[in-house]
């Protein structure tokens, strides 16, 4: 879930907003809707209008793109400079947080919550609305915006191998705290290089019984796991400890429904909502 420790107020976001007012300005200037303007820099409309109202930071690639599509002398590149990053990841998330950037796999078994990565907006807001202690309005908005981008490596790493294992009961449950969470899991699972098995309540015992794992694989092909509890997380790097938690996950990947298996008891699960 890595939240933030709470140690520290979220950074301004008025850098966020000028940003946005800019990318407003030269689309209104093309005479483009933001329905016209999405396809031709390829991200979401929702995405156009959180960037545009400040809320989420814009990747390297929007801004590029925004930039040639909009013939914008460069204005859209300069705002991008004095972006001001809001805090929203936990202390001891980030370091992981920042290998996940460049990761060639990365795998995560989750028995508690939908990961981060396959969270709908609605479902992380639920979330941070009901963390305790009660966050305010603006930490709940740059953990919000921190989300959405690190979401971003769901579609600007296309060459990266993503596996997800999630317990049925917490896909159920994720449908209930936020209808469309489901739908959202299966629109990401058509892209060929994110792959989601669902572990079955049936299954009584498997691999995964001592907790959540998270595993990555860096460029240099050196392997890496992420542990997290209540407040606190720490990177794993001890080869033997590394392997032991493949071992688990690779044993997961078969007593977990396969994946074609997977989509359809999702599909069950969209319907009968």
């Amino acid at each position: 879930m890595a939240l933030d420790d709470g140690t520290s107020e979220p950074e301004t976001s008025d850098s966020l907003k000028a940003f946005g007012e800019v990318v407003k300005a030269f689309r209104r200037r093309a005479r483009l809707t933001q329905e016209q303007f999405a396809p031709l820099v390829g991200y979401s409309v929702p995405t156009i209008a959180s960037v545009e109202q400040g809320r989420r930071l814009p990747s390297a690639g929007f801004v590029e793109r925004a930039e040639e599509v909009l013939d914008a002398f460069d204005a859209i590149r300069g705002a991008a400079k004095y972006l001001s990053r809001r805090k929203g990841l936990a202390s001891w998330f980030r370091q992981w947080a920042e290998l996940e950037k460049t990761a060639i796999s990365l795998y995560t078994y989750e028995c508690r919550l939908v990961p981060g990565l396959l969270q709908t907006e609605e479902y992380a807001r639920r979330l941070f609305a009901n963390h305790l202690p009660p966050f305010g309005d603006d930490q709940i908005e740059a953990r919000l915006t921190a989300r959405a981008e690190r979401q971003q490596l769901l579609y600007e790493r296309p060459n990266t191998a993503f596996s997800f294992i999630v317990e049925e009961h917490v896909l159920v449950r994720g449908e209930q705290v936020a209808p469309g969470q489901i739908d959202h899991i299966l629109t990401l699972a058509e892209q060929r290089n994110i792959e989601v098995q669902v572990m079955p309540l049936a299954r009584a015992m498997h691999g995964g019984m001592d907790g959540p794992i998270a595993l990555l694989e860096t460029p240099d092909n050196q392997w890496f796991a992420y542990s997290e509890g209540q407040e606190s997380g720490h990177l794993i790097t001890d080869p033997k400890v590394v392997s032991t938690l493949q071992m688990r996950y690779a044993r997961m990947r078969s007593q977990a429904l396969s994946l074609e298996e997977s989509l359809s008891l999702l599909r069950q699960m969209r319907g009968a909502r």
